[in-house]
């Protein structure tokens, strides 16, 4: 949001319920902050009608899971496909319209690191962000004719509230595994996607950016 404001586009975020973050980086930024559930298409459905023609989106919404597969509840593994997979579905045929209408636009979508390798006690998370990396290929190549550029960024270890949980020691342990001996950051990350977003990637679709530090290969 901070990122594209700066360069004078006109910016629309969503967020389910961090309401006093939401309505700072607004006036921060300029933007706009609509509260909707990526996973209540209704909710979307109802956010993108009153928005008008998007020419550009990042599906960046995400949570997360650890445990033993054995141990997650039906529950669980439904809200997380709900947000992770089926939140991206939801916004995706939120902007299709205007994008064919025009016949161009840019859809970034965010996968993780697990995505492409696997993590133990993080299968279901794991599936989630592979079916994204699936779903922004497959998607590139249907809507490609049109003009439409779909990519998607897969992060690695980054310092975000998601990984708040784990302790000083584990973030350290996982900077010295990581080729580049560091922790990334938020602005790394959007940085990538408002590359993958911008003209300067006109003749990129249907690729994974991974800004991992080199922990995956």
């Amino acid at each position: 949001v901070r990122h594209l404001s700066v360069l004078g586009h006109r910016v629309t975020f969503f967020y389910s319920s961090s309401h006093g973050d939401a309505q700072a980086l607004a006036q921060e930024t300029g933007a706009e902050a609509v509260c909707a559930d990526v996973a209540d298409g209704d909710a979307v459905r109802d956010a993108f009608s009153r928005l008008g023609p998007v020419q550009g989106l990042v599906c960046c919404a995400g949570i997360a899971h650890q445990g033993l597969i054995s141990q997650i509840t039906p529950e669980e593994w439904d809200r997380l496909f709900a947000v992770n997979v089926k939140g991206i579905y939801h916004c995706v045929n939120g902007v299709l319209p205007s994008m064919l209408a025009v016949q161009g636009g840019s859809i970034v979508t965010v996968s993780s690191m697990w995505g492409q390798v696997g993590a133990s006690c993080e299968v279901a998370y794991s599936a989630t962000k592979g079916a994204i990396i699936a779903y922004t290929k497959a998607l590139a190549q249907e809507v490609g004719p049109s003009n439409i550029r779909v990519n998607c960024i897969a992060p690695g270890v980054i310092d975000t509230e998601m990984n708040a949980h784990l302790s000083p020691e584990d973030m350290a342990a996982l900077a010295d595994e990581t080729p580049l001996g560091r922790i990334g950051t938020p602005q790394e990350c959007a940085a990538c996607a408002l590359f993958l977003a911008s003209d300067g990637a006109s003749f990129v679709t249907g690729q994974v950016l991974a800004p991992n530090g080199g922990l995956v290969v």
